[in-house]
């Protein structure tokens, strides 16, 4: 089924109640009166004026439809790239880790999928340095203010004009808080709506798309910041578990920032309309909640710790998420499908029927799938049947930045950008994991197509280089 009879088949359905009982009763109302009552003006005048009362009505309670304008990625600067070898140097150098540990770190980055020009703070980096509170605040004001400043310069957006504040970091949440950190530095007005969520994970990027949809829904006329980062540094783990080691290897700095709108004014100029936002938490169980988490080792040392379970937990989760995104974006055939193949099994208990795997690339154009790491793709991949092509974004960025948390999605859209894949029409599909644990969903269609040409992001200076085929399957 094609995008304008998948759209025609939605707008039915959506709006049948108005197509068929509502409109016509209201037809079947008004040539009552017109016929029957002879033109009197009383009734004909109380029938105009109950029309225009439900249009009034529908018009403000109708749900506002929500545009991203435009969005940036922080790209930093030079001097902070840092290689497999430099990383394990400065690792090294620090006089903490056994040979064990550093040996264990470098058969990591080996197989991650990380190449080597990935981005480590300043505060890790820098010879003898030793994160404190002001410079790990030095790395993130270099990394929120960087990407928002080239946001604010591609829409010509003020930012007086900016009525909603969202920003996610999971495990750097100073205080004052980095919400507040941003209406300082860019004077914002005082009836701003702000949020700062931290502790939310790699997903919190999306929690924030969808915490901005709500509240622009509740704020006509109106601009949604929405900033997504991570800073490591105070949380560089310093000693020798291996579950807490990990993180060290693939998080890497970075940062974006994304503008939306629900005016209707910005319906032309921006680059897409956002359709969908999926949440699913799986919380409850005791292993899917404490697969990732920040805590301290034996010796009081503080780390982000990956467990055994992560993988296992990021695939339940998935499924719960996609059982929930499966029936408002697929076509009909493949719910048939779907359907067909659970009554088999379920009802019938046709258990040589094998489970029927909806096939995603009907539904979406692209997809983000949050570059975590190599494992995590491989295993996406697998389970959603799809092509090099469709995860190239996500390994690139892997490959290019690391993993850079909640940002990560927006580099893979601009690597898509980049490339000059994204038409008019498209349909991109963002997903990410996060501690809790949690997976999100969120679905974007093109407004336009997208000019390579015209465009200024992270890629676009060395999109020639990519893709780097021999990183695809490391």
């Amino acid at each position: 089924m094609d995008t304008k009879k998948n759209h025609f088949f939605h707008f039915l359905i959506t709006h049948a109640l108005y197509l068929l009982f509502i409109i016509p009763l209201l037809g079947v109302l008004s040539a009552h009166y017109f016929f029957t009552l002879k033109l009197n003006l009383a009734p004909v005048l109380a029938c105009t004026s109950f029309l225009v009362f439900l249009g009034n009505f529908y018009s403000k309670n109708r749900p506002r439809n929500v545009y991203l304008v435009d969005f940036a990625c922080y790209k930093p600067k030079p001097e902070l790239m840092g290689s497999a070898e430099q990383y394990i140097e400065r690792s090294r150098q620090a006089n903490l880790f056994t040979e064990e540990s550093l040996s264990f770190q470098k058969k990591v980055l080996e197989r991650s999928g990380l190449g080597q020009k990935t981005y480590i703070p300043e505060s890790i980096m820098g010879v003898n340095a030793k994160p404190s509170l002001d410079e790990v605040r030095k790395d993130a004001e270099a990394a929120i203010f960087g990407c928002i400043d080239e946001v604010l310069e591609k829409t010509g957006v003020k930012a007086e004009d900016i009525g909603i504040v969202v920003v996610n970091s999971s495990v750097f949440d100073p205080a004052p808080s980095l919400s507040a950190m941003i209406v300082r530095r860019y004077k914002l007005v005082s009836t701003v709506k702000s949020f700062n969520l931290g502790g939310m994970g790699c997903s919190a990027g999306l929690i924030s798309i969808d915490l901005a949809k709500h509240l622009l829904q509740a704020s006509p006329n109106c601009y949604a910041l929405v900033v997504s980062t991570e800073i490591q540094s105070l949380n560089w783990y310093l000693g020798n578990d291996r579950s807490m080691l990990m993180s060290n290897c693939i998080f890497r700095l970075g940062g974006a920032a994304v503008l939306l709108s629900n005016r209707a004014a910005d319906r032309r100029r921006s680059k897409y309309q956002l359709m969908r936002t999926v949440r699913t938490h799986t919380g409850a169980h005791n292993n899917s909640h404490s697969c990732v988490s920040l805590k301290e080792d034996d010796g009081g040392l503080v780390g982000v710790a990956l467990s055994k379970d992560l993988m296992e937990m990021a695939g339940e989760a998935l499924k719960t998420n996609i059982t929930t995104l499966g029936p408002l974006a697929l076509p009909i055939s493949e719910q048939l499908l779907f359907f067909l193949t659970v009554v088999a099994r379920k009802v019938f208990k046709m258990k040589k029927v094998k489970p029927y795997i909806p096939d995603f690339k009907l539904a979406f154009e692209h997809f983000c799938i949050h570059a975590g790491g190599k494992a995590v793709l491989d295993a996406i991949e697998k389970n959603l049947e799809l092509s090099e092509w469709h995860m190239e974004p996500s390994r690139m960025t892997l490959y290019r930045f690391g993993n850079t948390s909640s940002s990560s999605l927006w580099y893979e859209l601009a690597y898509t950008e980049a490339k000059g894949r994204m038409r008019k029409g498209d349909r991109t599909w963002q997903i990410a994991f996060g501690s809790g644990f949690k997976c999100n969903s969120v679905v974007w269609r093109a407004m336009k197509n997208i000019n390579p040409a015209m465009e200024k992001n992270p890629w676009m200076d060395e999109i020639h280089e990519f893709p780097v085929h021999n990183s695809l399957k490391i």
